[in-house]
């Protein structure tokens, strides 16, 4: 075989698939994982996603590593290289910042975002214009509706076969199989999008259980994953339409049919049926064609009076595993369905009781298909029946109930006591009556050990939660949106993993899965949530809680989070928006909690504009320590109530980086309300007991019996823990370096207090030289009221402020043990000073230091002369006592 030439001839492949676009950081760690740089390389993308969680810098727009760009370049100038590129987001991208080398000798072929399951019509002009550093643009002129369908089936078990390799848990599912869930998918995006118009895709992974395309223990998981992968998007629907009837009349391999009006079809077994019409009659040979399907979606044009249904419809279907009916009238005494003992899907949307068909022997008693059935969906169908005591008793394997438009939660929850073992996913949402009087629902969840999600929308009347709500231990997702009359929530230790309550109301349509509903499907902001009475809102110790969205509660004035420690970013543009009245917000034992975004620019002027920030704010409370309680919390408190503050923070955390938070909320508070304002922030490692030692001690002796007396000494012993490590360094002993200054015997009003072996001190208080604008350039650093300075055993210091510092005020400076010191204070801007400042220092220290001149006010003669040790290098015999 003859080899290739020179050009087609590279020493290194690379192939990175980013066609599930991220940010451009995780496009650059696939490429150090394709080229498998050091430990030490991947550990800087640790890092610095670290630092931008402190930062609060959204995943999608972090950017590359300069770094290691660096060490890529250098990587890849070694050898003549090919790149294979999957682009999935919409923009050319400069690939030289991720450290691709330019103007080497290297292929880069790539391709933009075009998925065979995310059809788009073909506009090359609007590619080609994006285009900058590109030397080729190749594009094809066949649209996917001009495929043949043999070509249509290759592409979809081509995506199948690449969608399921990316999963673990698909990776036992056989090509078949995995093509059939693409074309499933197809019909369903098709029927359920634009023929039925009405909101059943959320059930899209139920319904590839349901009709048996995925069985076995991990089926639920790939229908979730597949759900999220197959969405067909397309610009154009016609081009779908098209695409999806050229494949139905030409493969004959196709299993599924979709009927309109007028259409012809062949009269053969189809495993899927949608039948949409304007007829008012069912055709005769309906039976006979949907005897061996296994989905069927039946809709007729939206009416008044929908066309009733044939008592034997389905008589003859012995695969039915999911059948959707849309504006049909059927018997509720004998309904078509009655005895399909496969049934595991039924969705009834806008229905009706046809009351002129008479029962059908013994129906009345046997109701075959509630045996098998896993999912009901009722909508807008007022079928209090199919809900009875009697008829929930046969239910026995269901796992989904979904109520949307019918009656209110209190009027179900009783009927749902101690039933229903099994179930799942609970829906009772946008009810068209409430409740006429209260029902006890206080033991609605006590055999619900296996819920998962719950969704009480549009309960306006709802007064409070059903206390056995904590009897539902697999609770992942609640969505209390428009529930209007709730005047608190208290989950505590909850496994909620997302929480959704918007005061503007329910949501157009749900997620089938425990994930929040989507912004497009929430309502628009009004005025109305004025009217949401939600007051407090407890989710203490919910330490699965990951997803988090209030929106719209006008009275909400207390938000406890502590607990939740998988919380990273709380940002009050997303997570919490238009909460105006908020007073206190807790976040105590919050263990990852990295940032605070409070939903503005911190250098905007114009405050009145802010949206969402809560401008009543008065208490703010955090602790990054996993013991960290409320209970620990009171004594903090009760020091500061020596007087009124407009705001209160107190906040003790393990890394130093979460104080950029603290700084909106004081900056905001601090313009003009300098003397409002208190605040208690401790930087100490994660097992200080900074929150144990600021709890007063009971007072014993008489004269601490007033409340005057008891807060003074909740100031001591507050003090004394805050400062016991210089009284442990330094001892009692008369040495010169005793007198230290003794610590504050009242409360001050800021604190700011830096313990041992806390996190990142050392990295904020270096400046970033490289983010550095002429704007931020200081000259000095002022410090007008510092009276004393003592430095004790610092060998390593060279100076105390990395800029020019000026004490003017400076009355006493006491050194030990920093041998590497080199400079002082600046005691004044221009040499003239009022005072001449004691120094206690070793001999060698001063002897050392470097000096500006007196016109600097920085010269040995502004300071009184020196007191050395006298027993400073002297020999002495062993057990002398200094005196």
């Amino acid at each position: 075989m003859k080899p290739p030439p020179p050009e087609l001839c590279f020493g290194r492949t690379i192939y990175i698939d980013c066609s599930v676009w991220k940010s451009k950081r995780v496009m650059q760690r696939k490429i150090a994982e394709e080229l498998k740089l050091d430990q030490k390389i991947m550990d800087m993308f640790d890092k610095q996603d670290e630092e931008d969680d402190f930062s609060g810098v959204v995943h999608d727009s972090r950017d590359v590593i300069r770094k290691v760009s660096a060490v890529i370049d250098r990587t890849l100038r070694e050898s003549r290289f090919m790149m294979i590129f999957l682009n999935g987001s919409d923009d050319e991208l400069v690939l030289s910042r991720f450290g691709i080398p330019e103007y080497h000798d290297c292929l880069i072929i790539w391709t933009f975002k075009r998925r065979f399951l995310t059809m788009y019509n073909s506009n090359d002009s609007k590619t080609r214009d994006k285009l900058r550093y590109t030397d080729l643009f190749v594009f094809g002129n066949t649209e996917y509706h001009e495929l043949t369908s043999s070509e249509s089936r290759a592409l979809f078990r081509e995506e199948a076969a690449t969608i399921f390799s990316r999963y673990t848990c698909m990776q036992d599912v056989n090509p078949t199989m995995a093509a059939d869930c693409c074309l499933y998918g197809l019909f369903l995006h098709h029927v359920l999008h634009g023929t039925t118009r009405f909101g059943w895709a959320a059930q899209t992974p139920s319904l590839y259980i349901c009709d048996g395309i995925l069985q076995g223990s991990r089926a639920t998981e790939i229908s979730n994953e597949l759900h999220r992968e197959i969405s067909f998007k397309c610009d154009d629907a016609s081009i779908l339409d098209s695409m999806y009837r050229r494949l139905l009349h030409e493969d004959p391999e196709i299993p599924s049919l979709v009927i309109k009006d007028d259409d012809v079809y062949g009269k053969r077994p189809y495993r899927w049926i949608s039948v949409t019409s304007k007829n008012k009659e069912v055709q005769e040979d309906m039976p006979t064609l949907l005897a061996r399907a296994s989905s069927v979606i039946l809709a007729f044009e939206r009416t008044n009076s929908p066309p009733g249904l044939p008592t034997g419809l389905f008589k003859q279907c012995s695969k039915l595993g999911v059948l959707i009916l849309s504006y049909c009238a059927f018997s509720y005494v004998s309904p078509p369905f009655l005895h399909c003992d496969t049934l595991r899907f039924l969705g009834l949307d806008h229905c009706t009781d046809d009351n002129t068909v008479g029962l059908e022997g013994d129906s009345a008693t046997k109701w075959t298909c509630l045996h098998s059935l896993w999912v009901l969906d009722l909508r807008y169908t007022d079928w209090g029946e199919i809900l009875s005591e009697e008829k929930i008793g046969l239910m026995a394997n269901i796992r989904e109930l979904n109520l949307e438009g019918v009656g209110c939660w209190q009027y179900y929850a009783s009927k749902l006591q101690e039933r229903l073992p099994y179930l799942q996913r609970l829906r009772i949402i946008k009810p068209v009556c409430q409740a006429e009087a209260a029902a006890d629902i206080n033991n609605s969840f006590v055999s619900k050990a296996k819920l998962e999600i719950l969704d009480l929308s549009g309960n306006t009347n709802m007064k409070y939660l059903p206390t056995s709500l904590s009897k539902a231990r697999r609770l992942q997702l609640l969505v209390l949106d428009g529930c209007d009359g709730l005047e608190s929530v208290m989950l505590p230790k909850s496994s909620l993993r997302s929480f959704s309550f918007d005061g503007y109301g329910p949501a157009s349509y749900w997620t089938s899965i425990a994930e929040l509903p989507t912004e497009s499907s929430r309502s628009k902001p009004n005025a109305d949530g004025k009217d949401v009475k939600i007051s407090t809102i407890s989710l203490e110790g919910c330490t699965q809680l990951e997803n988090l969205f209030l929106r719209g509660l006008h009275n909400l004035v207390e938000l406890d989070l502590s607990g939740c420690v998988l919380i990273k970013v709380l940002d009050l543009g997303t997570m919490i928006v238009d909460v105006p009245g908020l007073k206190r917000l807790f976040l105590l034992g919050c263990e990852n909690l990295c940032a605070i975004k409070w939903g503005f620019d911190i250098k905007s002027r114009d405050w009145g504009s802010i949206p969402n920030f809560p401008m009543e704010l008065e208490l703010l409370c955090i602790d990054t320590r996993p013991t960290a309680r409320r209970s620990k919390l009171q004594s903090s408190l009760a020091l500061a109530q020596h007087k009124s503050f407009q705001l209160q923070v107190h906040a003790i955390t393990a890394d130093a980086r979460l104080a950029r938070s603290l700084w909106a909320p004081l900056h905001y508070f601090l313009q003009d309300k300098k003397n409002d304002v208190y605040f208690n922030i401790s930087i100490t490692s994660s097992t200080g007991l900074c929150g144990d030692v600021i709890q007063p001690e009971a007072a014993t002796s008489k004269e601490m019996n007033g409340p005057s007396c008891r807060r003074q000494h909740g100031h001591v012993v507050a003090s004394a823990g805050l400062y016991g490590d210089v009284f442990a360094k330094v001892g009692d002993a008369q040495a010169p370096m005793q007198a230290f200054p003794q610590p504050p015997t009242g409360q001050l009003d800021h604190h700011v207090e830096i313990g041992d072996r806390s996190h990142s001190v050392e990295s904020e208080m270096v400046i970033d030289y490289d983010h550095w604008n002429l704007g931020d350039l200081m000259r000095s650093l002022e410090f007008p009221e510092l009276t004393d300075i003592h430095l004790h055993d610092l060998p390593a210091l060279e100076q105390i402020s990395e800029f020019k510092m000026i004490a003017s005020s400076l009355e006493a400076i006491k050194i030990r043990g920093c041998w590497s010191l080199r400079r002082l204070p600046h005691l004044s801007r221009d040499g003239a000073s009022d005072r001449r400042p004691a120094v206690e220092v070793e001999k060698d220290v001063w002897d050392t230091l470097k000096w500006d001149g007196v016109a600097a006010g920085h010269h040995p003669s502004l300071y009184q002369a020196p007191v050395h040790s006298r027993y400073y290098k002297r020999r002495m015999l062993r057990r002398t006592v200094l005196r």
